[in-house]
């Protein structure tokens, strides 16, 4: 037998026995990006400020039959303001077979984040925390080790930073798709 034919069944038969290790496991480990566009909201006292938005994210998890629970990096990036949140989120799952609708839940911290608006001061956002509220679908592709997931989300940071005796909260909400890799 020659050399590179010992080595591709070699290679197959790793595989082949990694496919059948995994297909045993009560959980799946993922990682995946995010993609979104929105809107945004910042609300002063009586007066608010609306915007388009664009978010992009990476996330790291933890996939079991009912539940999964992610770390999220997201960048917020809108006409007024650049924002660097991390999460920690919790979905609960509906279990079908192909379409997996979820409602979910999440907290988190902004940093190193700005508030620029063109005709006005600008402000350094404090870092605070922030809340999130999702509710997607999740579809798997038969075959392939990926989820898509499509999903709205609405994000709120209260008191982003203080002007005075005022501290605007930002509402921020989205339609999401997250592509997700298991390992």
């Amino acid at each position: 037998m020659k050399i590179k034919t010992l080595g591709l069944v070699a290679a197959t038969s790793v595989l082949a026995t990694m496919g059948a290790a995994n297909a045993n496991l009560l959980f799946d480990i993922y990682g995946g990006a995010t993609y979104g566009i929105g809107g945004y909201t910042v609300f002063a006292d009586d007066d608010h400020i609306s915007h388009s938005s664009q978010s992009y994210g990476a996330v790291l998890g933890i996939d079991i039959p009912m539940f999964r629970l992610e770390a999220e990096y997201n960048a917020l990036d809108t006409d007024d303001a650049t924002m660097n949140l991390g999460f920690v989120n919790g979905y609960f799952k509906i279990p079908t077979p192909v379409v997996k609708p979820y409602i979910g839940a999440g907290i988190g911290y902004t940093f190193s984040s700005k508030y620029e608006p063109a005709h006005a001061p600008h402000y350094d956002i404090d870092d605070t925390i922030a809340y999130q509220g999702m509710l997607g679908l999740t579809f798997k592709i038969p075959v392939l080790p990926f989820d898509i997931d499509a999903e709205g989300r609405v994000l709120y940071v209260p008191d982003m930073f203080s002007i005075g005796d005022i501290t605007p909260d930002l509402l921020q909400y989205d339609a999401r798709i997250k592509l997700r890799y298991i390992f």
